[in-house]
């Protein structure tokens, strides 16, 4: 299974993001989405999971939630904007991967046997940060993912 893990699109979703999610069986968006239409196009591509950011208000971001735990073939995933504010501990919680975004800086880690996934920002740039998003794949019980550059 292949799932696009995107984040910090503030209210920008690229034809560039839109080329790199195609053919993934889900999206997973960690916040800071900007506009509804952003999620109408993800929605397009792939059945999406999202949350909010820090930048989500308004009548159309209320019923997000702020975190997630979801459970994909086999694995536990734990969805969060931003991994410093995170209210688990995923090793005691037996998660399996940790997807957060709000840094926008893209980071791939394994940290006591959790993976960490942060896409980086698929929106506008800041600072000299590169545009960016991820890939998940899941084969046999086990994650792995990798970063695309984006632009």
């Amino acid at each position: 299974m292949r799932i696009g893990v995107i984040s910090d699109t503030h209210g920008l979703l690229r034809p560039e993001a839109i080329a790199a999610l195609q053919g993934c069986e889900r999206i997973i968006h960690a916040g800071d989405i900007g506009k509804p239409q952003v999620l109408d196009a993800l929605r397009a591509l792939a059945p999406l999971e999202v949350i909010c950011g820090n930048v989500d208000s308004g009548d159309w971001a209320a019923a997000i939630p702020e975190h997630l735990d979801l459970h994909i073939d086999g694995l536990r995933i734990h969805v969060t904007h931003d991994v410093k504010t995170m209210v688990i501990d995923p090793v005691a919680e037996q998660v399996d991967v940790v997807i957060a975004g709000h840094s926008h800086q893209p980071k791939i880690e394994e940290v006591e046997g959790v993976l960490y996934i942060n896409p980086g920002s698929a929106g506008r740039r800041r600072f000299k940060l590169p545009i960016s998003l991820a890939l998940l794949d899941i084969e046999d019980g086990q994650p792995r993912a990798q970063l695309v550059t984006l632009g």
